[in-house]
């Protein structure tokens, strides 16, 4: 008699076991997230049209000149990124390059503008950019070959500044590319290697020419003591140009005065 007592007990155990499992997975089959809902507790993904309206930093790319490292600090392009950088922490990426990396420079900047990280850029991604090219020598040539290669890309350019350009063979650097709004060339005429003296625009309608400035130095004393000795040897007033303060700073503002009139996107009313 009390082993079948307890062999009830046992039955009815075994029972509400099984009735409490069907009743908790009926429960959790029922109580599902709504669709279209993340779960309580964790965010919502952002919206394609909200990662699409992320506006990319403005882009500021210098190039150096004949053989030099791109982070080398007796130059006057280099010196210009490290100030620019110091005084726009954020919202502003500013890069030096080697004039023959100018492709890496491309690559960079396609980079930045795909604020969706899709692999492509949309129309509005392009529309956004905000990009300032400047270079001495052959930087100054590598500047315009890279504004000339973001327009095959059908991406605008703020601005260019040349500073004693010198165009690599198949390089154009007087003709400055449609997709560039604002450009200017600064010159000096006398020495075995000088700039280009002239720049204009392929679509005057699109591109203005702030102007093609000339800067004299003989007769001034040599001051780019910091610079190798075959510099004042072979190419004197070229370096002279690269060294002087007042090429740069007039550079440095044109550059600020691009960026501080950039806030909106190129095309949109300020």
């Amino acid at each position: 008699m009390k082993e079948a007592v307890e062999s009830r007990r046992w039955n009815s155990a075994i029972c509400a076991f099984l009735l409490s499992l069907v009743c908790v997975l009926a429960l959790g089959r029922s109580v599902r997230p709504q669709a279209g809902r993340a779960p309580m507790g964790t965010a919502d993904p952002p919206s394609p049209a909200k990662a699409a309206s992320a506006l990319p930093p403005a882009i500021v790319i210098g190039f150096v000149g004949g053989v030099i490292r791109h982070d080398d600090l007796v130059h006057s392009e280099v010196q210009l990124a490290a100030r620019l950088r110091k005084e726009y922490p954020s919202g502003v990426d500013v890069e030096t390059y080697e004039n023959y990396r100018w492709e890496n420079a491309r690559k960079k900047i396609l980079s930045l503008l795909d604020t969706n990280h899709s692999g492509t850029l949309t129309p509005d991604e392009k529309h956004n950019a905000r990009i300032i090219l400047y270079g001495h020598s052959w930087g100054g040539s590598a500047a315009i070959t890279l504004a000339r290669e973001l327009g095959k890309d059908g991406i605008p350019v703020l601005l260019t500044i040349q500073v004693d350009s010198v165009a690599k063979f198949s390089q154009n650097d007087s003709l400055v590319p449609a997709n560039v709004a604002q450009a200017a060339n600064y010159y000096q005429p006398d020495g075995l290697i000088h700039g280009q003296t002239a720049i204009r625009a392929a679509d005057p309608s699109r591109t203005k020419i702030v102007g093609n400035f000339r800067f004299d130095y003989k007769g001034v004393a040599y001051a780019c003591g910091a610079y190798p000795w075959y510099d004042r040897m072979f190419m004197k007033p070229h370096t002279q140009i690269e060294c002087d303060p007042k090429v740069w700073d007039q550079v440095e503002a044109l550059i600020r005065s691009a960026l501080s009139q950039s806030q909106a996107p190129a095309g949109q009313s300020k």
